[in-house]
């Protein structure tokens, strides 16, 4: 799945996206974007009236992949920027999207609704008292360590 498909709005994956938009979707500040793009060359979003800025699918692809190689693989900017020149974006691009891979598997199924049963009178004070008995022992650790 592309970086520009992620769940983070809901526009359609081909749709372009503003700063703060892929600054959520990539979890990256939009200070950092901007100086990605003076570093590497191949992040060009377009920019409008008043200079806001507007990414392609491909330049959040890349700036995934550009995220993943600085913070996951330990490369420097001039590293990056070596990788991009010898071995393309396409090269780039696809750090990203192992990177996505590897959070995807990692990620738990999501686990059935469960309706909370309600606590009957006598469930309820046998929560309160250990509620109280935990609260007591909270105060004593508290006293012993001041």
């Amino acid at each position: 799945m592309p970086a520009s498909s992620a769940p983070a709005t809901d526009k359609a994956n081909d749709a372009f996206r503003t700063i703060s938009e892929v600054s959520e979707l990539l979890d990256v500040p939009s200070h950092v974007l901007r100086f990605w793009e003076t570093k590497f060359h191949q992040v060009k979003p377009m920019k409008r009236g008043g200079g806001r800025r507007y990414y392609r699918p491909g330049d959040v692809d890349l700036i995934a992949g550009i995220k993943t190689l600085l913070q996951d693989e330990g490369l420097t900017v001039k590293g990056v920027q070596k990788v991009l020149k010898d071995q393309g974006v396409a090269h780039v691009v696809s750090w990203g999207q192992r990177r996505r891979d590897d959070e995807v598997a990692e990620k738990p199924a999501p686990a059935a609704k469960r309706r909370t049963p309600e606590l009957g009178k006598a469930e309820r004070k046998t929560l309160k008292s250990a509620l109280d008995e935990l609260q007591k022992a909270k105060a004593a650790i508290a006293r012993i360590r001041s």
